[in-house]
């Protein structure tokens, strides 16, 4: 008997032996797909289309551009007023406090002080206009930056003041000349009515000091129409009789005193500085 008759288990098929018997439409769909990839040719196409518009875009946009916000001015943002001098805040220089133990008092009840050498030139000073009958009154001397921050900062919210109205009367803490020890303010005894105002300069006491301020190295800080835009004060002066007091206030910035007058400190001959040139 022949095996090809015998009944038994089926013959195992080839997969391409399945696949010749199927019909060609039903194969490819059991064929598992690559993914499509776009031809060369399209991805060139495609790429110069995405730069032509950006083109297109970037020539809509240089033609109407858009309207950016306004850039506010300096004034606006910075802590100086246009045409402040440079290394102000709010036209003020930057004072180091003077150390506690280079003061000395200028008042019977110690309340005000200088620095030693300011001190004891101021009272030289008072004492010869006393001589001549003018009462010159001590009104503030050196005043320290918490002192200072009280004077600017409670002020100008108690009178409703912007920060530049402030500083335009007083400077901010960090930046008055009061700190260094070397400022005083300055009223005449016989009449308190002027005291702190531009009044003052009415006075006898105003008028002697202008006379006779520089022969004991005084200056007023802030004449009428100073370069430094701060208010008129004829009641503020300041020593600038030694090297140390000249070098705080003059020559961070490079000038030079502004009353002619003052005398500077010389060396003679006879006693020869002990500093190196």
């Amino acid at each position: 008997m022949s095996k090809a008759g015998w009944p038994g288990k089926p013959s195992k098929l080839s997969s391409s032996s399945f696949d010749d018997d199927l019909p060609e439409a039903t194969r490819e769909t059991l064929t598992s797909q690559p993914q499509k990839k776009l031809p060369p040719l399209m991805g060139i196409v495609g790429l110069a289309i995405v730069v032509a518009i950006g083109g297109a875009g970037w020539w809509a946009v240089s033609r109407n551009p858009i309207a950016s916000p306004p850039v506010s001015s300096p004034s606006a943002n910075n802590a100086n007023p246009a045409g402040a001098p440079a290394g102000t805040v709010l036209n003020h220089y930057p004072y180091p406090e003077s150390p506690a133990a280079e003061l000395e008092p200028i008042t019977a009840d110690g309340g005000l002080k200088l620095r030693k050498a300011a001190a004891q030139a101021y009272k030289e000073m008072a004492a010869a206009a006393q001589a001549e009958g003018i009462s010159l009154m001590p009104l503030s001397a050196f005043r320290s930056i918490a002192e200072q921050e009280q004077v600017f900062l409670s002020l100008k919210q108690q009178r409703i003041q912007t920060a530049e109205q402030r500083a335009a009367v007083s400077a901010p803490p960090g930046y008055s000349e009061h700190h260094t020890g070397y400022a005083i303010d300055i009223g005449d005894g016989n009449v308190p009515a002027t005291n702190l105002s531009p009044d003052f300069e009415q006075t006898a006491a105003f008028k002697w000091l202008q006379a006779n301020a520089p022969r004991y190295n005084f200056e007023m800080s802030f004449p009428k129409n100073n370069k430094q835009g701060v208010s008129y004060e004829p009641w503020h002066w300041r020593f600038v009789g030694d090297r140390q007091s000249l070098e705080t206030f003059f020559k961070a910035r490079g000038q030079q005193p502004s009353n002619p007058g003052v005398v500077s400190p010389t060396v003679t001959p006879e006693q020869p500085s002990s500093e190196s040139p």
